[in-house]
């Protein structure tokens, strides 16, 4: 069931979205050479708390999980496409670093994702970067009142698709509001006016993944949450909140 925000409730999360935005601008420029990806946690951590609002990823549990989330993002590095848990692992120079949080403030909820490079970058890793963002601008553009579900996939998976690079299969955005998840989903690929109409009132995150390879395999990693590339090439993940208004577009979570 889709829940149609009321204009009240999309400025409530709003106020949501800033805190995530927050955190991930704390949280990238934290990030350098030597940092792990435990402190970087606790970087998004301490904007949360300061802000008064909790966190929907930690402790959350779906039913692929084997056990509930722990941490406040996911840290993704280099071939981890999404839902990396953070490790002691310490950054090194070249890292392509993917960080996904959320936050919940009076009831509702924000979820962006962001994909940067710590010391020198790899100018293939910019590209890959520079799609990610372009693919969400473009499914962010789709997102209007009268299009639909299916105008945002096939604006993003062709951004992507004419780039070369893969789309990993079953993962993509969805709807958000009193909880992280909720309908519709939105996928990454699709064809054009199928699908869901947009309405005044929906509120999605909508979250390109590419994978560098130009492949769409992936597999669990050990720890039953981190998904990795099969070919062991990086990938990209960006992310913002967006509510679809008769004015248009409006991004919640804009940092």
């Amino acid at each position: 069931m889709v829940e149609l925000k009321t204009d009240t409730s999309i400025d409530a999360m709003y106020e949501a979205g800033k805190v995530v935005a927050s955190a991930l601008t704390a949280v990238r420029e934290a990030a350098d050479v030597g940092v792990s990806l435990l402190e970087l946690d606790e970087v998004a951590h301490e904007v949360l708390r300061g802000a008064g609002a909790s966190s929907p990823f930690l402790g959350y549990r779906p039913s692929f999980a084997p056990t509930p989330f722990p941490a406040v993002i996911c840290a993704s590095v280099n071939d981890a496409i999404v839902h990396g848990i953070p490790t002691t692992y310490r950054l090194r120079d070249g890292d392509l670093v993917s960080i996904d949080t959320g936050a919940v403030l009076d009831g509702w909820a924000g979820d962006s994702a962001i994909s940067f490079t710590v010391g020198r970058p790899r100018p293939a890793d910019l590209r890959l970067i520079a799609t990610a963002e372009r693919a969400l601008a473009a499914g962010i553009e789709a997102a209007v009142v009268g299009n639909r579900i299916g105008d945002i996939a096939h604006a993003i998976g062709t951004v992507c698709r004419e780039a070369g690079y893969g789309i990993p299969d079953g993962f993509g955005g969805h709807g958000i509001g009193r909880h992280m998840h909720e309908d519709p989903g939105v996928p990454n690929e699709g064809r054009p006016h199928r699908g869901l109409p947009l309405r005044h009132g929906m509120v999605l995150a909508i979250e390109p993944m590419l994978i560098a390879g130009g492949k769409d395999g992936y597999y669990a990693a050990p720890d039953g949450w981190t998904l990795k590339t099969n070919d062991g090439s990086r990938a990209a993940h960006a992310e913002h909140t967006v509510a679809i208004t008769t004015e248009g577009p409006r991004i919640l979570t804009a940092r």
